[in-house]
């Protein structure tokens, strides 16, 4: 307690006893045992009221030691259970965790991961890919602070995300590999990457490229083949040595037949080949006998009409050509959605086209806009022109319901460009997403969608959508929910049909079961996303009898079935909305395809730079002695000594009102029973 606070409780004490004796015995002559008691209770009125006003404070310093956190992190995925290498992992984690030294030391957390990160005390090797650089970024940002440092157990072979050696860390966190596995570098011929499109048309031939890989140090040939449906339809013969070790297969395959081929490209193995595994590998192609085709016209240059043009076009089915007013009318015949960009008056003619072609149109208006031509020429909406630019942030509609959205979001996305003014709808629509000026949420749409049976139509009030499917690459690495979104707005506007109020969302070939999830979307006789509907779904392979039949859960606004434990095959299957006997069917193939047999040696280099790169050491797995040692000999994770400063207040605050409301009592009833009052 400070020296000042000591002389205030003394001075309240004095002043409580003079202020006492003023009141009850300075020139009163009369005394006795009652002014004694009566003089005791103003004492302890007055001193309460006093000490509320010191309110005197005890400072304790308390002394502790903060230690540096040492994060286990241990590989779960399946390549590690399939060896003796895995329960040998348990026993060292074990040891790790239950080291006297390393506890005293360090403040112990353990992690396991695959293709995420999880905080488990148990290893059961399940995980069906491996993602390295992904653990020690979400590690990076839990460890923000301190000096906290990664032992981290794996054999170095990452199925999936970024490439973990160039993962950058922050200085605080440094990185120890510990080996799993075997380090021998055995001779090996894999098939490597292959690029093939999704879609292909009927009767057309559609180009196959596959890398077949060597790891040897021979000379060597081996034949490759390719086959579609079981049946041979390509071989080549290559040849490798030590300095040539990747070569390139190029083929053209005929597309004879509907539906989803099977391909699978196959390479020879090496007399006494450990990895057979990495020898074949297959893939999916869906032949279709239709196309969409779609013209983007615009008058001016913009990175908008790239950006567009890759989005609808990574989906092979669809087709995009951009072309001047002019140009399209000539070929308006050949179109089956039109993309009008920035209208001016060299668009009149095409305008007066639409009214008797009956064409879809996606119009985007931005600052280049001929807003005088454009409220004039069509009659779907009106906007107001004050020729003044405004950035407009998107605001989503989630209970949009004319399509499903699945993932899509608009949070975090940049601003699109347009001009100031009042926006007047004329037909009927459904906005999917509204504008948010100066962070301002205004009721009016940037993107709307008008509902038609036959020509349909969409408008977006403002231009730079190029920013959102970079925004989204930057977020995802992927521009593939911008891309899908898109998608959907294209089966939206080519489709004549009238719209089905049970929609699903899948893909036509999965890699694996992993990843494998049907989405479905029930909307009421509104088009109102229906979250109490009751949607089953049955599966069924005719190849080997499988079939199943379960609900749908409900995820936010869609339904979804896991088909995580669904094994490889071709499957067909129906969702029905039970209540009112909607279903709609479809089918998909899961491949045979554990990318965690790929790799048998464990990637010491690349972990070893990986150490290297973050202050780190590498390790294996029989000398984790050493490692230990390092750890708890290291000065640069030290324990510190640290001391936290509490402030205590000496009175409590309740308890001194109700002594002072007491002794107030007391003194009012004792003065007022013996008439004193």
């Amino acid at each position: 307690m400070e020296i000042h606070t000591v002389l205030l409780l003394i001075l309240a004490v004095f002043a409580a006893l003079v202020i006492v004796y003023y009141q009850y015995f300075y020139k009163n002559r009369r005394k006795g045992r009652l002014y004694f008691i009566l003089a005791g209770l103003r004492f302890c009125t007055i001193l309460c009221a006093l000490l509320l006003l010191v309110n005197p404070k005890l400072t304790k310093n308390e002394y502790f030691l903060e230690k540096s956190n040492l994060i286990v992190l241990a590989d779960n995925s399946s390549s590690l259970g399939e060896t003796t290498d895995g329960a040998q992992l348990k026993a060292k984690v074990d040891v790790l965790l239950t080291n006297d030294d390393l506890r005293e030391r360090f403040e112990i957390q353990q992690y396991r991961f695959s293709s995420d990160l999880d905080q488990n005390d148990s290893l059961n090797f399940d995980g069906g890919n491996t993602d390295i650089a992904n653990a020690l970024s979400k590690l990076d940002e839990i460890y923000a602070t301190g000096n906290n440092t990664v032992v981290l157990f794996t054999d170095g072979n990452q199925t999936l995300g970024r490439d973990y050696e160039y993962v950058g860390l922050q200085e605080n966190l440094t990185v120890n590999p510990v080996v799993v596995g075997d380090t021998t570098k055995f001779e090996d011929i894999s098939v490597g990457l292959i690029n093939s499109n999704k879609y292909a048309f009927l009767r057309n031939k559609f180009p196959l490229e596959a890398t077949i890989l060597y790891k040897g140090d021979r000379n060597i040939s081996n034949q490759v083949t390719v086959s579609m449906n079981g049946k041979s339809v390509y071989r080549q013969r290559i040849d490798f040595n030590a300095s040539e070790n990747s070569k390139t297969v190029e083929v053209l395959l005929e597309a004879a037949n509907v539906g989803i081929q099977s391909i699978k490209i196959q390479v020879q193995p090496l007399d006494n080949e450990k990895n057979l595994f990495n020898n074949s590998k297959e893939i999916a192609i869906e032949v279709i006998d239709e196309k969409t085709n779609v013209t983007l016209v615009s008058e001016i240059l913009h990175p908008d009409l790239g950006a567009l043009k890759k989005a609808i076009e990574s989906n092979e089915q669809r087709s995009v050509s951009i072309r001047k007013p002019a140009e399209a009318l000539s070929r308006l015949d050949e179109s089956d959605v039109l993309i009008l960009y920035q209208p001016g008056g060299t668009f009149k003619s095409i305008y007066d086209q639409l009214g008797k072609d009956r064409i879809s149109v996606l119009t985007i208006t931005g600052t280049k806009t001929n807003w005088g031509f454009l409220n004039n020429v069509q009659e779907s909406f009106f906007k107001e022109n004050f020729n003044q630019e405004e950035e407009i942030l998107p605001v989503l509609n989630n209970s949009f319901s004319t399509f499903g959205l699945a993932d899509f979001s608009t949070e975090d996305f940049p601003p699109l460009l347009g001009n100031l003014g009042d926006i007047e709808i004329k037909k009927e629509h459904e906005v999917l997403a509204y504008q948010r000026i100066r962070g301002v949420d205004l009721d009016k749409p940037l993107f709307a969608v008008f509902k038609g049976s036959s020509a349909k139509e969409a408008v977006i009030f403002g231009e730079n959508v190029w920013r959102w499917r970079a925004q989204t690459f930057k977020e995802n690495e992927s521009f593939g929910m911008f891309d899908d979104f898109i998608g959907k707005l294209m089966v939206y506007l080519s489709s004549s049909s009238g719209r089905s109020r049970l929609e699903l969302d899948y893909e036509l070939v999965f890699q694996n079961s992993s990843g494998a999830k049907i989405r479905a979307f029930s909307f009421d006789e509104s088009y109102n996303f229906n979250p109490d509907a009751n949607i089953m779904v049955s599966f069924k392979n005719g190849e080997n009898g499988f079939s199943r039949e379960f609900p749908m859960l409900l995820k936010g606004t869609y339904f979804e079935a896991d088909l995580s434990d669904f094994p490889a095959g071709d499957y067909a299957f129906t969702v029905t909305e039970t209540t009112e006997n909607l279903k709609r069917s479809g089918n998909f193939k899961i491949l045979d395809f554990n990318p965690e047999k790929l790799a048998v040696s464990a990637n010491y280099e690349k972990l070893q730079r990986l150490a290297e790169r973050n202050n780190g050491e590498l390790f294996y797995l029989d000398n984790t002695d050493s490692l230990v040692s390092k750890l708890v000999n290291s000065e640069v994770f030290v324990p510190i000594q640290k001391s936290r400063q509490n402030v205590v207040s000496l009175i409590d605050f309740k308890v001194l009102l109700g002594v002072m409301a007491l002794s107030l009592a007391l003194e009012w009833f004792i003065r007022k029973y013996n008439g004193l009052i």
